[in-house]
């Protein structure tokens, strides 16, 4: 994100994109836990910045481009009800600013129909800064690609990532593989460190962005 303070509209739109990402995965969240009665009725559903802003998170924004959320652990999620329950709860945050993201680019296309265009545009080039438009349409793309961005970095199954939880529900009892995947990349904080050092390896070039690019592409095709 910082490397798009050349671009201050991208640089606006980047920033306005993350915070309602987290915004919308927090909400997301507890609204599906409680719909399915996994928290009680009275539980609150808004957003809680010390409980849903990962520090290491909004570090990688800052540098990578993309960020997450505060790691939900998969303890907190009870099975009541079967894995298909406790999995959506994991899923909702990324459904929900994937979704949020598409509805921006219709924005986009709605009121930029004379630049309006997707074809060849990377996720990485906006989440950089690396385009030059108009004010308004780098402010409502920086929206859509940092949502989009952060939907798609999340359903990696990687901890602090919410993928991880996709994948610890879609087994029936974890093995010892999976229970010593949990054990070090989350207990011992070791998939943060991965996460972060993709940040800034290469520099000019995250690795952190190649997954999300490949994945990005799927979507910008379709506004192609």
């Amino acid at each position: 994100m910082l490397f798009a303070l050349g671009q201050p509209a991208a640089f606006v739109g980047l920033l306005i994109g993350y915070l309602l990402a987290l915004f919308l995965r927090a909400v997301a969240i507890r609204l599906t836990a409680r719909s399915l009665g996994l928290v009680p009725r009275h539980e609150p559903i808004g957003f809680r910045p010390r409980e849903d802003i990962d520090p290491f998170g909004a570090v990688a924004a800052a540098v990578g481009g993309v960020g997450w959320g505060k790691v939900i652990d998969v303890d907190e999620v009870p099975r009541t009800g079967g894995r298909g329950r406790a999995a959506l709860v994991f899923a909702a945050g990324p459904i929900v600013t994937v979704v949020a993201s598409q509805i921006f680019f219709l924005a986009y296309a709605l009121l930029f129909p004379q630049s309006f265009g997707l074809s060849g545009l990377r996720l990485s080039g906006v989440l950089r800064g690396q385009f030059e438009s108009d004010w308004g349409v780098q402010v409502v793309l920086g929206i859509a690609c940092g949502l989009l961005a952060f939907g798609l970095l999340a359903l990696l199954p990687m901890p602090p990532l919410d993928g991880f939880g996709l994948l610890w529900f879609a087994q029936r009892r974890p093995g010892v593989g999976m229970q010593g995947y949990r054990l070090w990349f989350q207990e011992k904080n070791i998939g943060v460190v991965v996460l972060i050092v993709c940040c800034f390896f290469p520099l000019d070039n995250p690795l952190l962005l190649l997954p999300v690019d490949l994945l990005g592409m799927v979507f910008l095709a379709l506004w192609g």
